[in-house]
């Protein structure tokens, strides 16, 4: 067993679990946790609802029994989790786990989330309606990629880490530059997470593997009534937001007859491969990143994850800061 400093000791270890979806963060996430005595931290935009069980993935009830979860079930569907919410909750949730002696592993998929936790938000203008309103049109006009352009002449930092079809982050970043009168990028990041040394370890497995896995992940949601749970949410919360995200988005297709079953499972399958691609986009832009080309839940990526948070646990002993390694 491992023992970690209590709060009072310098920069304690926090672990970053990173990579696409499927490709086994929780497992591998619950196996570090109880060899290192840690608690994880979801970091998951869609796992923070309750009520949200068949289309997030979250962990099960009997994976919770094995190691404290946090940040889990938070949230009714109708009120949305912001980022900045989530950064506020994260940071003390980080603390209160040090302060217990114990390792924090931060667990997820979501990139907003992690840069929110790990770099911090900024106070941007406020909404400017008529420039909204002016941008919507000029997409009207001139078709997908538009904002995307507008957007590279303006701010490419910003653009490149954007992904051209997601056009409410594009219309709110130009809204930024405009408002703000200068790039997006350069207002950002101004209230980052200190007093944790941040180990980042990703997960990037064989792309095809990943594919066939979340194909065969889709199915079995189906399979397990995404659309009942859907329904149920739809009856209780209305169509909220929450429920435009991937499963729950196609799910609803099925109900107001625009899609077949078939079809829906089909979309459902090929917006998670897409997904997949564009989280590993993002997190390949994460600074110090430890990547393991393999899934979570192999021996072999158990064992060099595990190296890796030892060797950081070394590090600090070597420091005199006052860690046992047993």
């Amino acid at each position: 067993m491992t023992h970690l400093p209590h709060a009072s000791s310098p920069d304690p270890l926090a672990v970053l679990l990173l990579g696409p979806t499927g490709s086994g963060k929780t497992a591998l996430s619950l196996e570090l946790a109880e060899r290192f005595g840690g608690e994880i931290v979801s970091c998951d935009s869609v796992a923070v609802y309750r009520g949200m069980e068949l289309g997030t993935a979250k962990p099960t009830l009997e994976e919770r029994t094995r190691a404290p979860h946090h940040l889990i079930d938070v949230a009714n569907p109708d009120r949305p989790f912001t980022a900045g919410a989530y950064s506020r909750a994260a940071r003390e949730t980080l603390k209160e786990i040090a302060a217990r002696g114990h390792l924090p592993i931060v667990t997820g998929g979501t990139g907003l989330y992690l840069r929110a936790l790990t770099e911090g938000l900024f106070s941007g203008p406020a909404r400017q309606e008529e420039l909204r309103a002016r941008l919507n049109k000029s997409v009207e006009r001139h078709g997908g990629g538009w904002l995307h352009r507008i957007l590279r002449r303006m701010d490419a930092t910003t653009a490149a880490r954007i992904h051209p079809n997601d056009e409410p982050k594009l219309i709110r970043a130009i809204e930024v530059c405009v408002a703000g009168h200068k790039p997006m990028s350069e207002a950002m990041g101004r209230d980052p997470l200190t007093g944790f040394r941040l180990l980042r370890i990703g997960l990037n497995p064989p792309r095809q593997l990943l594919y066939d896995r979340l194909n065969r992940r889709c199915a079995a949601m189906f399979a397990a009534g995404l659309e009942e749970e859907t329904r149920g949410l739809v009856a209780r919360y209305g169509q909220v937001k929450a429920l435009d995200s991937l499963g729950y988005r196609q799910a609803l297709a099925v109900i107001d007859g625009s899609l077949s079953e078939e079809a829906a499972l089909a979309a459902a399958q090929q917006g998670h491969r897409n997904y997949a691609k564009r989280q590993m986009t993002w997190f390949r832009r994460e600074p110090q990143v430890h990547w393991i080309e393999d899934f979570g839940d192999e021996a072999e990526t158990v064992r060099e994850a595990a190296k890796l948070i030892e060797a950081a646990l070394k590090m600090s002993a070597e420091c005199h800061c006052p860690y046992r390694l047993e």
